[in-house]
């Protein structure tokens, strides 16, 4: 599929891009040809194929989650601003 090159200026005003004489010509090549391979793709079967996010194999890259022992409740508090009985003092947020 050709692109004309007003087709080109249409698309380019809606990106909101000022393309020069050149650019228009080189993107009018560029997106034609990419169309073109598009429709090369729209001709294969695909139809018995599942839809799948990846084509790589689906497994975990994480290591396995293990509990470990938390820092103790005074060492956390060490680094807050301002601390009350044993916990965070934030500043309310109601209106």
């Amino acid at each position: 599929m050709t692109l004309t090159r007003q087709e080109v200026e249409h698309i380019a005003a809606l990106a909101r891009l000022d393309l020069s004489e050149e650019e228009k010509d080189r993107y009018r090549e560029q997106l034609s040809a990419i169309l073109d391979y598009v429709d090369q793709l729209q001709e294969l079967e695909t139809g018995g194929i599942e839809p799948v996010s990846s084509v790589q194999p689906r497994r975990s890259r994480l290591r396995e989650d293990q509990p470990d022992k938390g820092l103790p409740v005074e060492d956390v508090l060490d680094n807050a601003p301002d601390a009350e009985e044993g916990q965070f003092r934030v500043p309310p947020v109601l209106e």
